[in-house]
């Protein structure tokens, strides 16, 4: 007698498997794969970085290229897991921007961590228990640490080392003289074609990051319908691949209709703002406001799989970089009464934590 198969049913969502072992992929609710965005602030206020198959769109600051600062975490972060990435770009050598993105470095959290006795010498307090572990307790070392490795603080000040960037698995596309867009259309659908989510498994993920996408000196910069016909194809082919896509535009080269139209297109919507030094009613305001370099607003975080927006309890952090090295996000902490320059009632903490105080959203 035949044996008769489980029946599924019908609302069974067929996911893809991701191995334990896969460096920059982990799991999130309802079935949604995410991979770092390269800032490990920016994954916790995200709830777990970038969903797979998602767009992130980054409207740029006139006055200040912060938009660059996301851009690099977000490639560098790829290609320390060797994840494929094609990048785009209106300068006429893509290639040389390569050289500036950052390496992995160690913050000052990493170093407390490898200074831990328990970490370096094992069990110390239950020693007798160790002999029964064996080959396990390597097995869960190396667990722990492929989970420390989804998302790297990156050192501002080093660049990339070159065995990183000298792989074959980068693509770099100059826009600067294309007459439209066919040509980088035809790229990105060649490189989504190799991330299929058609595949039973995930062995790798793919990131595409399109810098200034409607910059000046492109031919097709007028081309606003041709613009917006791109945005959404592109957001079509990275939502039926395992893939992620970070546009970066400034908006103020756009028509108001046609940059309410992009921002609706994106899963993710970020935005990041230039702080001027001589704001002295805004260093009355906000605490710690001298060690800020800009401002960051979150307008939309994507939900697949699953119709609940995500309510975040405050939209917008301070950009500042610890040790003048390290990209660190921030909760808006208010002021004391007084606006001196003490701590305010409720300190500065990191974005994953609460403070007493309100936050401020702009």
């Amino acid at each position: 007698m035949a044996t008769s198969k489980p029946r599924t049913s019908s609302f069974s969502r067929n996911l893809a498997t991701v191995p334990s072992s896969t460096p920059g992929l982990k799991y999130g609710p309802n079935g949604t794969i995410f991979i770092s965005s390269g800032i490990p602030d920016l994954d916790k206020i995200l709830g777990g970085g970038f969903p797979l198959g998602s767009l992130v769109m980054v409207m740029e600051d006139a006055e200040a290229p912060h938009h660059m600062l996301l851009l690099r975490n977000f490639m560098s972060q790829g290609l320390v897991h060797k994840q494929p990435l094609l990048y785009a770009s209106p300068s006429k050598d893509p290639k040389g921007f390569l050289g500036t993105l950052p390496t992995p470095g160690s913050s000052k959290d990493d170093k407390s961590r490898d200074r831990d006795p328990e970490n370096e010498n094992g069990l110390r307090i239950a020693w007798q228990y160790k002999k029964y572990f064996g080959d396990n307790q390597h097995h869960f070392d190396s667990n722990r640490d492929v989970k420390h490795e989804y998302c790297h603080d990156f050192d501002l000040r080093k660049p990339l080392e070159k065995h990183f960037i000298s792989g074959q698995h980068i693509d770099c596309v100059s826009i600067l003289d294309s007459p439209n867009l066919a040509a980088l259309r035809d790229c990105c659908a060649t490189f989504l074609a190799q991330f299929s989510r058609n595949d039973s498994s995930i062995s790798s993920a793919g990131r595409i990051a399109i810098q200034s996408f409607c910059a000046p000196q492109c031919k097709y910069s007028n081309m606003e319908w041709d613009m917006l016909s791109f945005i959404r194809s592109l957001r079509s082919m990275v939502r039926s691949s395992n893939a992620v896509a970070v546009v970066t535009f400034p908006p103020s080269l756009l028509s108001p209709s046609f940059s309410r139209r992009w921002q609706h297109m994106a899963d993710t919507l970020l935005s990041v703002r230039a702080i001027l030094d001589e704001d002295k009613e805004m260093a009355k305001l906000l605490t710690g406001y001298q060690d800020m370099v800009g401002l960051l607003n979150v307008h939309k975080v994507a939900h697949i799989n699953t119709q609940v927006p995500v309510i975040l309890d405050a939209t917008t952090f301070s950009i500042k970089l610890q040790k003048r090295r390290f990209l660190v996000l921030e909760s808006l902490n208010q002021a004391p009464i007084d606006c001196s320059s003490g701590t305010s009632y409720g300190t500065s903490a990191s974005c994953s934590g609460s403070s007493k105080t309100g936050t401020l959203d702009f």
